[in-house]
């Protein structure tokens, strides 16, 4: 597997993008979905990374920077083919080191309170995310929680 950092301007990378936001207002009512689509991930403050076995792609993930010592989790999606293979573990720990070498001192995130996030909750928990408060501009929501990793 390779990590690499994206310009997002291949097409595989859109399409699966947009299959993200798809399913995320599949899942998620629409005043919870917090998924950036391909032009909020293009930002100066976001870096986006994917992963990727030959011309396959894998899944992806982003961070964005909030100020100069913290950073917020984002776009993390693995394709369905190739989930429980240890892609987006992958994606989070090249994501934590590359926030650690940028001087940041914590990652926060939001994602999913519902049974389909599950999975998504407990890769956070295992690197060593913990439970928190809303941060930034995010509200109190049941349909969401959020997380923290000091650094």
């Amino acid at each position: 597997m390779q990590i690499r950092e994206d310009d997002l301007t291949g097409e595989k990378i859109a399409d699966f993008l947009r299959e993200h936001l798809e399913n995320m207002h599949e899942i998620t009512p629409p005043e919870s979905v917090h998924a950036l689509d391909l032009e909020k991930l293009r930002s100066p403050t976001v870096t986006f990374w994917s992963a990727w076995d030959g011309d396959e792609l894998l899944g992806c993930g982003a961070l964005k920077e909030l100020d100069a010592k913290t950073a917020e989790v984002k776009s993390m999606r693995t394709a369905t083919t190739h989930r429980r293979k240890g892609v987006a573990s992958k994606i989070l720990e090249h994501m934590i080191q590359e926030a650690a070498r940028r001087g940041y001192e914590c990652l926060n995130l939001e994602t999913g309170s519902s049974p389909e996030f599950a999975a998504a909750r407990a890769l956070y928990v295992r690197h060593g995310f913990e439970y928190r408060e809303p941060f930034g501009e995010y509200i109190d929501d049941p349909n969401s929680v959020f997380m923290t990793k000091k650094l």
